[in-house]
């Protein structure tokens, strides 16, 4: 019996032995990093330097982007925000060398920012493999071309000309009107003609589908679990293996996952004439390297996301610093009114010539850029220079839009809205334009840019030429109390309209 108990008594000494030594070592080597790793030259909060925690709780508050503002604010262009993460206040050059084009290849997306699919199959967005993202683009090419847009321009005007409509029946009800839903209806609309061959008639019915509804839900709740992942590889494991594969959550993001299948399907099986994404694609069979069925359906459900709300955002952002800003709106509401008298004469070819207009978009998307936080990348093997600093492998690196396009550093005026900035004017002469991105830079850059553009024009010129507008008080505050779980998660924002006296 004694000898049991003093058998035990050694492994239980030698357990505790070996744990004080992990427990040491792992002080030691934070320590280490903290103070003397390459790293440690790069300033941040103190406690920041040995945890990750802080930076996880402000994601799952939805207040990561002001985190980084004021971080960037404090430390500078380069801030260390956990033990091994790094974000930019970045210029043309800095964008360049995280998301562009480098010797030896693209930096590696985080693969634990970007996860797993529902299906299992990668789309365009979310492949983490060059040669397979290569492959997708050049397939998807075409379908987003200036020749597929200029073929595209009849279905895009027929959803800003009912835009308008719905519009006027609100004008005269008399009522209040909340922009940023009759926003995001138009776009869904739009995608879903592209994607599907029909809309989802949310613009119709003057409201969110329950299927767009889970979609908004989703990517808040996806959000706030990423935050766990940060505190270590058993969270991380739990999140992506273990509740990820409950039945609860398996199911939610099925229904969503199957909606855009179903309909993917159904419009695959379906000739048509109409120049949508999928009748625009080059011409290849899976095997010669076109897409898989899987890859249709992956792609689908990632454009009804990309494309939809993330114009409305830029759209709902500008009135509403529009609306904050009356000079400007009236200056940029006499140039709409001087090339058209209605919704139907507006034309993308010469909206796209419209300099006061590009001026007051593109202020909106530094102001309120769609992808506020950063799209973290991971450093491969040997390490990188970025703007002439090292930054070891393993580090996650990005650029906060938000945070970057506010920095004083880069911008006069920087918390302002001033479309002039881009037009030229000397007040503005030292600002650093060529830092903002919304649509990022490099081979990863998005692929819709062009058609976002054309919607962001003529939606904006639709609603400024055919109305006038007025923000109700409960907004005045719309951006500064909203959150961001990977998307910002916005308020409605009410709005009176009246019919435009000319």
């Amino acid at each position: 019996m004694d000898h049991l108990l003093y058998g035990r008594s050694n492994v239980l000494l030698v357990a505790g032995g070996l744990l004080s030594l992990f427990v040491v070592y792992q002080i030691v080597t934070a320590i280490h990093n903290a103070f003397f790793g390459p790293l440690s030259k790069y300033p941040g909060p103190l406690i920041r330097r040995f945890t990750i925690i802080p930076h996880a709780l402000q994601i799952a508050q939805g207040e990561q982007h002001r985190d980084l503002e004021r971080l960037h604010t404090r430390y500078g262009p380069v801030i260390r925000f956990g033990p091994n993460h790094v974000a930019f206040a970045g210029n043309h050059k800095t964008w360049k060398e995280i998301y562009g084009f480098r010797k030896g290849g693209v930096v590696p997306k985080d693969p634990m920012f970007y996860g797993t699919t529902v299906n299992g199959v990668h789309s365009i967005a979310t492949t983490m493999d060059a040669t397979n993202h290569a492959r997708q683009r050049k397939i998807f090419s075409n379908a987003f071309s200036d020749r597929a847009l200029k073929a595209q321009e009849p279905l895009i005007k027929t959803w800003s000309v009912k835009l308008a409509e719905k519009l006027h029946e609100r004008a005269a009800s008399g009522e209040k009107t909340d922009m940023l839903k009759y926003y995001n209806c138009t776009t869904f609309d739009i995608m879903g003609d592209l994607t599907f061959g029909e809309s989802l008639n949310m613009l119709e019915n003057s409201e969110y589908s329950h299927w767009v509804k889970t979609i908004f839900d989703g990517v808040k709740s996806a959000s706030i679990l990423r935050s766990l992942k940060f505190l270590g590889p058993i969270p991380a494991y739990l999140v992506d293996d273990v509740l990820f594969r409950t039945d609860m959550v398996r199911e939610r993001m099925m229904e969503h996952f199957s909606f855009t299948a179903e309909r993917v399907d159904k419009r695959l099986a379906r000739k048509t004439d109409k120049p949508d994404i999928w009748s625009l694609l080059e011409d290849k069979d899976e095997e010669h390297g076109g897409l898989s069925l899987n890859e249709h359906h992956s792609n689908g459900n990632v454009f009804m996301i990309a494309g939809t709300e993330t114009t409305a955002t830029a759209l709902s952002g500008t009135t509403y610093y529009l609306l904050q800003n009356p000079d400007i709106m009236a200056k940029l509401t006499a140039e709409v009114r001087s090339v058209a008298t209605s919704a139907e004469d507006l034309r993308l070819e010469d909206l796209a010539k419209m300099k006061y207009l590009q001026a007051v978009l593109q202020e909106g998307l530094r102001m309120y850029p769609p992808a506020s936080i950063d799209l973290p990348r991971q450093v491969p093997h040997g390490g990188i220079s970025i703007d002439g600093n090292f930054i070891p492998a393993g580090t996650k690196i990005g650029i906060a839009q938000y945070a970057s396009y506010r920095m004083p550093e880069h911008f006069k005026d920087a918390n302002e809205f001033h479309p002039e900035r881009w037009l030229g004017d000397p007040k503005y002469a030292n600002d650093n334009l060529d830092s903002v991105e919304p649509f990022s830079v490099g081979p990863r850059n998005c692929l819709g840019k062009n058609l976002a553009w054309h919607e962001m024009r003529i939606l904006l010129a639709t609603v400024l030429l055919e109305f006038d507008l007025t923000l109700l008080p409960e907004c005045n505050d719309w951006v500064d109390v909203q959150k961001v779980y990977t998307l910002w998660d916005k308020n409605p924002l009410w709005c009176t309209l009246t019919k435009a006296q000319r």
